[in-house]
């Protein structure tokens, strides 16, 4: 298994949401910032089971960038800078960026 620099790359984030309003917010001004920076909405569950060990909450979100450095660059913009205090205040969870292998 090798990681490689043009691989795909995932935001995955879990949490549970303890403010449904500033989460609203959240999803309004964060949604937009998606497509200006070429990412796809892979997965959204606000039920998702977990299979193993204690997770933060329910809620879940995978999101697919062309590579790390594309995830990179969306998280770290002014765009998502500007709405991303609002998700961390409104739920308690955790968000990594994953990056695809190749198997083979």
């Amino acid at each position: 298994i090798k990681q490689e620099k043009d691989m795909a790359a995932y935001f995955i984030a879990q949490y549970q949401v303890n403010d449904a309003a500033l989460y609203a917010e959240y999803s309004a001004g964060a949604g937009p910032t998606l497509a200006k920076y070429g990412a796809e909405l892979v997965a959204l569950d606000v039920a998702a089971e977990t299979m193993e060990g204690e997770a933060p909450g329910a809620q879940t979100v995978i999101i697919k960038f062309e590579s790390t450095d594309a995830a990179k660059t969306w998280y770290h913009s002014e765009d998502y800078q500007a709405v991303v205090g609002k998700r961390l205040a409104a739920t308690h969870g955790y968000a990594v960026l994953s990056q695809s292998m190749n198997l083979g």
